[in-house]
C-alpha cells in the first residue's frame, strides 16, 4: 500500500487531509470513533449508547487515554506515527471500557434521581450534546456536581417550606402560655433621666403582694434587689426577695419578689406586678429581643414599662397587638439641665461633683491619672469592671471619698450618683467597626445624670474642648427619633431550633440559625427574627465539635467576649472539654491575682462570672459554681484595691511635687 509522503513543512490543510485519510483507512466511523482537533488538543471521541432500566442514553465522550497530543506536536508527527498512536488508543478494549464506565455512571445517576424524584435525563442528555476535549471522568464529575446542587436546591426549598410551616412569628405571643392567658394591663412611665419614673414603678412593685423587676444590667438588678430588701410590706415585715441573674442566684425562702436581669425572666410564675426597665432597649441591635420577650411574656396582672419617651409609639403598637389595655404617663425631669456657657478647656477647671466621660477603658484611666495629678481624688467606672467594683467606686463618689468620677457611658444607665456636671472629653465613640459621633439619645442619657434631684438644684453639661462642647450643644437640642413600632426582634429559642431540626434533619447550629432568620414565617413583619453576629461566628466554630444542638446553642450564648484572647481561650477550652465529655472544674492558683495587672484581673473576674453562668446551665460538666462566684468576688476586690492604689500613688506623686516646689 502506498502512503502519501509527509513533509515537516506541510500546511494545516495537508494535516487535515492526513487525518481524514486516517479516519477512512482505520474505519474509525464504523467503530464510533472520531478524530477531533479542538480546544488546543487532538483527541479521540467515542460514540455509543447504553440501556439501563428503560433509559436509552447516547454519549459522545473522550476516553481516559483519548487525548493524543497538542496540535503543534501532532503536526510534527509523520503519518505512520499518528496511525500507530490512534491504533493504540482506539482499541476494542478501550471502547468497551468506556461503555462500561458510562453504564455504571448512568446507573449511579438514575438511582440518585429516583431517590430525589428527578428525571435522570435532565442530567444525562449532556453526555451526547457536550462538545469538550475533557476526558469522560471530568464530564461525569461535572454532572455529579450539577445533580448535587439540584438536590441541595430542592432540599433547601423543601426544608424552607417545612421551616415556614413549623414556626409562625405572628403566633409568637402565644408561645408564652401563662401571659397570653392572663388579663394583663400595661402602664407606661416615660420620661428623661432624673424624672423619677423608676422610683415610682418600684414603689408600686414594693406595695404589690408579689412581683418581678427586670433590669438591663446585673448592677441594676443588684441595686433594686437591695432596695426591695430594705422595704417593708403592709404587715410590717421585710419583703422577701430573690436575686436572679445569669451568673448569680440568691434565692430567699418564701420569696414574693424577684430582681432579675431581663434575659432571666421566669415566664411561668404568675405575679401581681412586673417592672420592665429601660423599655427603649426594644430597639437595641443585639439585646432588643429580650425586651420583646419580656413585654410579650411577663406573667403579671400589671406590667410597668419604664423608659425614654421615644418608646411610646412602640409600646402603643405592642399593647394593641397583645390586646392589653394601656395607660401612658409622661414625666418631666425634676431638676433643670443646662449647657455650660463655654468648654472646660483645662484640667484645673474641673471641680468636685464633676463626672468626666470618655469612651474607652484606656482613655478613662488616662484621664484619671491626669486628674489625680492635680491633687483631686477620682472614682473610676467603665464597662469592663464587675458590678461590685462599679458600685464600690460609685459609693466612694457618693460618700465624698472621691472628688470626681471618671467613666465611660456605663454611667448612663443605673448608678445614681450626686453628679452636678457632666464633662464630655469627646463626642466620638467606636461602634465596633469605626469611630462615629454618638447619637442624641446617648448624649441626653449621659447628660441626664447631672443634677441629681434632692442633691443639686440644677445639672450642667459641658464639653472639655470647644469642638466637643459645640457638638454636645447641638445634640442636646436634637429631637430623638422614635423607637420603630414594628419589626420587634425575636431571638431563637432552643425549642424553636429543635422544631426546625425535626423537620429538616439539620444538626448544624449555624444552618439552624440561618433557617430561623431566613425561612420561618414572618407574615407582617411585626415580629422579626434576629441573631447576633457574635452568636453566628461562634456557631461556625462550635459546629466543628462533637456537640448536641442544645450544647452548641448554650455555648453560643455564654456572656463572655471572644474578642479578648484570655476569655476566648477559656471559652474554647470549655467547649472542647464538653465535646470530650470531660468535667471542667476550676483550679485556681494560690496568689494568682497578686501577680496580675489591672487588665488581667478584670478579665479573670469576667472569666469566673462566665463560668458561673455556664455552671448554672450545665452543672454536671461545670460544677464549680460556688467557687467561681467566690473567685469572681475576690477578683472584684482586687480590681477595686488596684484602682485605689493607683489613685493614691498618683496623688502622692503630686504631693511630693508640690513639697519640692515649696
Amino acid at each position: 500500500m502506498n502512503h502519501p509522503r509527509h513533509h515537516p513543512d506541510t500546511d494545516v490543510d495537508d494535516t487535515q487531509d492526513d487525518d481524514d485519510f486516517l479516519t477512512r483507512e482505520l474505519k474509525l466511523d464504523a467503530k464510533g470513533v472520531e478524530l477531533v482537533k479542538m480546544e488546543g488538543r487532538v483527541f479521540l471521541r467515542f460514540s455509543g449508547a447504553v440501556r439501563v432500566d428503560g433509559l436509552h442514553v447516547a454519549y459522545r465522550l473522550v476516553p481516559a487515554r483519548g487525548v493524543l497530543a497538542k496540535p503543534s506536536k501532532w503536526r510534527k508527527m509523520d503519518l505512520l506515527a499518528r496511525r500507530e498512536l490512534v491504533e493504540e488508543r482506539a482499541t476494542r478494549d478501550a471502547i468497551d471500557d468506556l461503555n462500561q464506565e458510562v453504564e455504571e455512571f448512568v446507573i449511579e445517576v438514575a438511582d440518585q434521581c429516583e431517590e430525589e424524584g428527578f428525571d435522570p435525563m435532565l442530567f444525562l442528555h449532556v453526555l451526547e450534546e457536550l462538545e469538550t476535549s475533557e476526558p469522560a471522568e471530568y464530564v461525569f464529575e461535572r454532572i455529579r456536581q450539577r445533580l448535587e446542587h439540584a438536590v441541595e436546591r430542592e432540599r433547601e426549598e423543601r426544608y424552607a417550606a417545612r421551616t415556614k410551616e413549623s414556626i409562625n412569628l405572628a403566633e409568637y405571643p402565644q408561645s408564652f402560655e401563662v401571659a397570653s392567658r392572663m388579663g394583663r394591663k400595661f402602664i407606661a412611665l416615660l420620661g428623661p433621666t432624673n424624672s423619677g419614673k423608676t422610683h415610682r414603678a418600684m414603689e408600686h412593685l414594693a406595695q404589690a403582694g408579689s412581683g418581678v423587676y427586670l433590669a438591663p444590667l446585673r448592677l441594676l438588678a443588684l441595686e433594686n434587689f437591695e432596695r426591695l430588701q430594705n422595704t417593708y410590706s403592709e404587715d410590717g415585715e421585710p419583703i422577701k426577695v430573690s436575686l436572679v441573674t445569669g451568673e448569680e442566684r440568691r434565692l430567699a425562702e418564701g420569696a414574693t419578689h424577684v430582681a432579675s436581669t431581663v434575659e432571666m425572666l421566669d415566664t411561668r410564675t404568675k405575679v401581681e406586678v412586673a417592672v420592665i426597665d429601660e423599655i427603649q432597649m426594644l430597639a437595641d441591635r443585639d439585646r432588643g429581643a429580650a425586651w420583646t420577650a419580656a413585654v410579650c411574656g411577663a406573667p403579671a396582672s400589671t406590667v410597668y414599662l419604664v423608659g425614654a419617651p421615644e418608646a411610646r409609639r412602640a409600646i402603643e403598637a405592642l399593647a394593641a397587638r397583645l390586646e392589653c389595655p394601656l395607660e401612658v404617663h409622661v414625666l418631666k425631669r425634676k431638676a433643670p439641665l443646662s449647657m455650660e456657657p463655654s468648654a472646660v478647656r483645662k484640667i484645673r477647671n474641673l471641680k468636685r461633683g464633676d463626672a468626666v466621660i470618655a469612651f474607652s477603658r484606656r482613655d478613662v484611666l488616662m484621664w484619671r491619672d491626669m486628674i489625680t495629678e492635680t491633687g483631686l481624688s477620682v472614682a473610676t467606672v467603665y464597662g469592663n469592671l464587675s458590678p461590685e467594683v462599679r458600685r464600690a467606686q460609685a459609693e466612694r463618689f457618693r460618700e465624698g471619698q472621691a472628688d470626681i468620677v471618671v467613666g465611660t457611658d456605663a454611667l448612663a444607665m443605673g448608678l445614681n450618683m450626686p453628679i452636678q456636671r457632666i464633662v464630655m472629653t469627646t463626642a466620638v465613640k467606636y461602634n465596633g467597626v469605626e469611630e462615629e459621633e454618638i447619637s442624641a439619645a446617648l448624649a441626653k442619657q449621659i447628660a441626664g445624670r447631672a443634677g441629681r434631684f434632692g442633691v443639686h438644684e440644677e445639672g450642667f453639661v459641658a464639653g472639655y474642648d470647644d469642638d466637643t462642647h459645640q457638638i454636645m450643644r447641638s445634640l442636646m437640642k436634637e429631637k430623638i427619633p422614635p423607637v420603630p413600632a414594628t419589626g420587634f426582634a425575636v431571638a431563637p429559642s432552643l425549642e424553636q431550633l429543635h422544631r426546625i431540626a425535626a423537620v429538616t434533619g439539620e444538626t448544624s447550629l449555624v444552618k439552624l440559625l440561618r433557617r430561623f432568620v431566613h425561612n420561618i414565617d414572618v407574615p407582617d413583619g411585626f415580629f422579626y427574627p434576629r441573631i447576633t453576629e457574635e452568636q453566628n461566628e461562634r456557631a461556625e466554630w462550635l459546629d466543628t465539635l462533637d456537640l448536641s444542638v442544645a450544647e452548641k446553642f448554650t455555648l453560643s450564648l455564654v456572656p463572655v467576649s471572644t474578642r479578648v484572647p484570655a476569655l476566648e481561650n477559656a471559652w474554647s477550652h470549655w467547649a472542647q472539654s464538653l465535646a470530650k465529655k470531660r468535667v471542667c472544674k476550676l483550679e485556681p492558683q494560690p496568689q494568682e491575682l497578686f501577680w496580675k495587672n489591672l487588665q488581667e484581673v478584670e478579665d479573670t473576674c469576667r472569666m469566673y462570672s462566665a463560668y458561673a453562668w455556664l455552671g448554672y446551665r450545665m452543672p454536671d460538666y461545670f460544677p464549680s459554681v460556688e467557687e467561681a462566684q467566690q473567685l469572681a468576688r475576690e477578683a472584684s476586690e482586687r480590681v477595686d484595691s488596684l484602682l485605689q492604689q493607683q489613685n493614691a500613688a498618683a496623688r502622692k506623686k503630686q504631693s511630693k511635687r508640690e513639697r519640692a516646689r515649696w
